[in-house]
């Protein structure tokens, strides 16, 4: 992987230029978003005080889901207080956090009319609960008001706090995703305070809590992993009998964040979905631009392939 190369004190040389990083190729290329919907969208979230993931981690899909009327309701404030290095979204001492947001969360699902929602959340380390309350509620009145909407849930770790995971899961999500994200070899690194077997334990106490419940796992490529400790990542996570898997390819938001290290081809991508499929996932999204709720309403029945 390309190091940034450190500071030469003296008189010498004070800096040497990194290695040059691969240029964005074709196929990474998404169109500016736009349209009518895109604009009801935009809107509907700034009159509603609302956040999204799409806005915060500069999701390149952002155009298509929001004409499709999708988006994935980012809950608890717009700062998180963990520093992933690969994540654009705000860090630092977030807000105190919006007990009604909730409901302005079922308000906006109702007015776009949705069949499916997704729900994720910055960390929130301050919280006991980690805001695991806010994702149960948030659920129980998209219920009451959208009883026919299906609800995927794209929650932190908790730190480890189960009886938080336990508040979530009873509250009835259709589908819990918690993202993997790298391969052990990285992930203290590129996820600083999570740790890799705790998150597989998570899947695999979500998959105990429900046999039915659909679990799903995603992770970014081109990070400096190969790609045979990718195929060992889907194993980990269909020992915790993970259903849907994504894969997409990381893209820093700037210079200061972790540097891309290689950008891996559609063939690539192609071969990542069959291994996971021959290893029983039951619905696989591996593409270039693939995001973690990417055709997220495909994955409820997990039946696809």
């Amino acid at each position: 992987m390309a190091e940034l190369i450190p500071l030469i004190s003296g008189d010498e040389l004070r800096t040497q230029a990194a290695p040059a990083r691969p240029r964005r190729p074709e196929w990474l290329k998404a169109r500016a978003p736009s349209g009518e919907n895109y604009s009801d969208v935009f809107r509907l979230m700034r009159e509603k005080g609302l956040n999204t993931v799409c806005e915060e981690a500069r999701c390149p899909n952002i155009g298509e889901c929001w004409n499709s009327r999708t988006a994935t309701f980012l809950l608890l404030g717009d700062t998180c207080t963990r520093g992933c290095r690969y994540c654009a979204i705000g860090k630092g001492k977030p807000q105190p956090i919006d007990e009604l947001e909730p409901e302005r969360v079922a308000e906006s699902v109702a007015h776009l009319r949705l069949k499916f929602a997704v729900l994720t959340s910055v960390n929130r380390d301050d919280a006991p609960d980690g805001g695991a309350h806010i994702f149960a509620r948030s659920i129980e009145l998209i219920r009451e008001r959208v009883p026919d909407c299906k609800i995927e849930v794209l929650i932190p770790d908790f730190d480890g706090n189960w009886e938080a995971l336990q508040l979530v899961l009873e509250a009835g999500p259709d589908v819990l995703n918690h993202n993997i994200e790298s391969i052990p070899r990285l992930f203290r690194r590129f996820r600083p305070r999570a740790r890799f077997e705790q998150s597989i334990e998570l899947l695999a106490r979500a998959r105990a809590f429900g046999p039915q419940l659909v679990t799903k796992s995603g992770m970014m490529v081109g990070a400096g992993e190969t790609n045979a400790e990718v195929l060992e990542v889907m194993d980990a996570l269909r020992s915790a009998d993970v259903n849907v898997l994504t894969i997409g390819q990381y893209l820093a938001p700037d210079a200061s964040y972790w540097p891309v290290d290689r950008y891996v081809t559609p063939a690539e991508f192609d071969m990542f979905r069959r291994e996971a499929l021959a290893r029983g996932f039951r619905h696989v999204e591996s593409g270039p631009l693939v995001r973690s709720s990417y055709n997220a309403h495909k994955h409820v029945g997990a039946e696809q392939h």
